[in-house]
């Protein structure tokens, strides 16, 4: 995989607070290669070695989007849940960022058939069909395609099994990380201080509590992806 210039400055990751990890009690000791010191009480990550992932992991997302591989950015916590359908909308990729339903991804057939089901109510309401059934009636499937919406929304274009998942946060997506480590599918994911960063096949240590910090790591991505996307079209 050839390596390309990403543009990625420790100044402007100190300056979005990617360096602060966890409290020094809360931390996983595999972490201890990612860990440059410690400062009131707090871990601060090596930028060196953050810099060097994130790197890595933009020139395999732009490897992948250049092939026009398909990508999945899950991050349901309230500070990354608008960096990570802002960031998805923009690279055109397809994103979880309310809640992890179990299985949406190892039991891939019950989320297609719901997935059908929120199409078909999607082009009721279009058509107009919804308003003229019955109030009771109305109310129930608009009730459904608002549960629906919210939880599948960011995948309703999805058609099949992702070929990279991005994560913000270990701890808060581990079952869509076990998933995708079920299915062999690649995982780039955004790791703190307590996290173990041998789950995913490229963990970039950074700061998963700070929505800069959120927000740089994504920013990267999706400009790599982007890039990627863009010598596909090219070059189809």
């Amino acid at each position: 995989m050839t390596r390309r210039y990403w543009n990625i400055k420790l100044e402007q990751m100190m300056g979005a607070g990617v360096h602060f990890g966890h409290g020094t009690r809360k931390w996983n000791p595999k972490m201890g290669l990612y860990i440059s010191a410690k400062r009131k009480g707090i871990h601060i990550t090596n930028l060196t070695r953050t810099a060097r992932f994130l790197s890595e992991a933009c020139d395999l997302v732009f490897e992948a989007a250049s092939r026009g591989k398909q990508f999945l950015i899950v991050g349901t916590k309230n500070k990354a849940a608008d960096s990570v359908a802002w960031a998805a909308i923009r690279a055109r990729c397809h994103y979880v960022n309310k809640k992890w339903l179990g299985g949406m991804l190892t039991n891939w057939s019950t989320t297609e058939t719901r997935l059908h089901t929120f199409r078909d109510l999607r082009m009721e309401q279009k058509t107009g069909r919804l308003s003229r059934l019955p109030k009771r009636d109305a109310a129930v499937f608009k009730r459904q395609l608002s549960r629906l919406q919210t939880y599948l929304g960011g995948i309703k274009y999805m058609t099949g099994l992702p070929d990279i998942v991005i994560i913000v946060d270990q701890h808060e997506e581990y079952t869509a990380l076990r998933e995708c480590i079920a299915l062999g599918i690649p995982t780039i994911c955004l790791i703190d201080t307590n996290c173990d960063p041998n789950l995913a096949d490229i963990s970039i240590p950074a700061n998963d509590d700070a929505i800069s910090s959120i927000r740089l790591i994504l920013n990267k991505l999706v400009f790599a992806i982007c890039e990627g996307h863009f010598s596909y079209i090219r070059n189809p």
